[in-house]
């Protein structure tokens, strides 16, 4: 392995870890709580970020296209340094959202541009057909400092429910130098003039033109909105299963090590079943565990929450991987932008709902409205995905 490519995977794997390695995530839902805010103004206040980024998660990956991956990567690391900043000195809804934008943004420049350079750079050490292993590996990392900050940060939270917020911004801290320290690998590409008409014709050929690339997006986005939601579900299943608060850290930990240990074997599954079983195989147990969720909250239920973990950890490497093939590096960050911005605005239109459904009926009934929703819209879109063979 050559220098330049063995100085990005590390490099790009401590930004991984900067990004990942979240105290704050056991907490979230309890934080917001303790400063008023109910699970509708949760949601919203989550759609909030997810609108910040598809305001310039387009815009920002063919930014990274035109200025370069590395710069890119820079401005995002400071964005999110300076978001915990601004949560670790407000106290209300109002600051919480413009912390939320802040790293909304900053979330943006990173999203696209760190698989890119990725991708580019094994192109560069002609190991390209390993990216799904390195994707595998940096997704599992990821999800193991996640894991291990959902330890540190419930124990933080047991002495005051800002601690975690406050660690949470030197962590983020990390992934400046790391950022900088990043090489754009020496590849010969079409150089391309930044305007408007040339983000809207990426944009349509992704979307409407190029069956294979509209139907890899489609599928790609659902499913990852699927896995988002989740997320925000999990806490509040926690809650209503009577799960002790001094155990949601080791659960949270529990959960994202089962999702870094399926994304270290993504690989070896996709090859060992092929695309079309894989791909089948974690849409029915994303799909169906939301059903399965909501026919009784207890905490036996934490199992299915389990299997839906590993859904996804086999999920994420693999559809980026997808993405890569059959996309050009000069589009590459822009292509990987709009799959990410498609997933927000999917999750910004039906996070509200789930939550306001929560608060006005309740979690079963929300879970079940989630599970009807992504698995209509995840089966019909896997269904062209295969047609049109979009992981080739």
């Amino acid at each position: 392995m050559d220098f330049s490519l063995r100085n990005n995977i590390i490099n790009l794997y401590v930004v991984k870890i900067a990004k990942w390695f979240m105290l704050v995530m056991p907490i979230v839902v309890l934080f917001y709580n303790a400063h008023g805010l109910s699970m509708k103004e949760v949601f919203i206040l989550q759609a909030i970020y997810s609108i910040s980024i598809v305001a310039w998660e387009i815009p920002s990956g063919y930014v990274a296209d035109v200025i370069g991956r590395k710069k890119s990567l820079v401005i995002g690391a400071v964005l999110g340094f300076l978001g915990y900043l601004i949560y670790s000195c407000t106290y209300g809804f109002w600051g919480f959202v413009l912390a939320e934008v802040t790293l909304g943004i900053g979330q943006s420049m990173i999203s696209g541009a760190d698989s890119a350079l990725l991708y580019d750079s094994l192109i560069h050490a002609k190991k390209e057909r390993e990216y799904n292993r390195y994707e595998g590996l940096t997704t599992s990392i990821g999800n193991f400092a996640e894991a291990l900050g959902g330890i540190l940060g419930g124990l933080l939270a047991i002495y005051s429910i800002r601690y975690p917020y406050y660690a949470q911004a030197a962590v983020a801290f990390i992934a400046i130098p790391s950022s900088i320290l990043l090489k754009e690998p020496p590849l010969k590409t079409q150089k391309r003039k930044p305007n408007w008409t040339d983000i809207f014709k990426i944009i349509k050929e992704t979307l409407h033109s190029n069956p294979k690339q509209k139907w890899n997006t489609l599928f790609s986005s659902f499913t990852g909105a699927s896995t988002l939601t989740m997320a925000w579900f999990a806490q509040p299943y926690f809650n209503e299963a009577n799960l002790p608060i001094q155990w949601f850290g080791i659960v949270w930990t529990i959960l994202n090590l089962v999702v870094g240990i399926s994304a270290i074997y993504a690989f070896k599954i996709e090859k060992r079943f092929g695309p079309v079983a894989t791909v089948t195989g974690f849409t029915i147990l994303l799909s169906l565990s939301y059903i399965l969720l909501a026919l009784k909250i207890w905490l036996p239920g934490l199992s299915i929450l389990l299997l839906f973990y590993i859904a996804r950890g086999i999920a994420t490497p693999t559809l980026k991987d997808y993405v890569n093939r059959i996309t050009e590096s000069d589009v590459r960050a822009t292509v990987l932008s709009i799959r990410n911005f498609t997933i927000r605005i999917i999750f910004a239109v039906m996070g509200p709902i789930y939550g306001w459904c929560i608060d006005a009926y309740g979690l079963k009934e929300a879970l079940f409205l989630a599970g009807a929703l992504y698995s209509l819209f995840n089966f019909v879109t896997l269904f062209y995905f295969i047609k049109y063979k979009t992981y080739e």
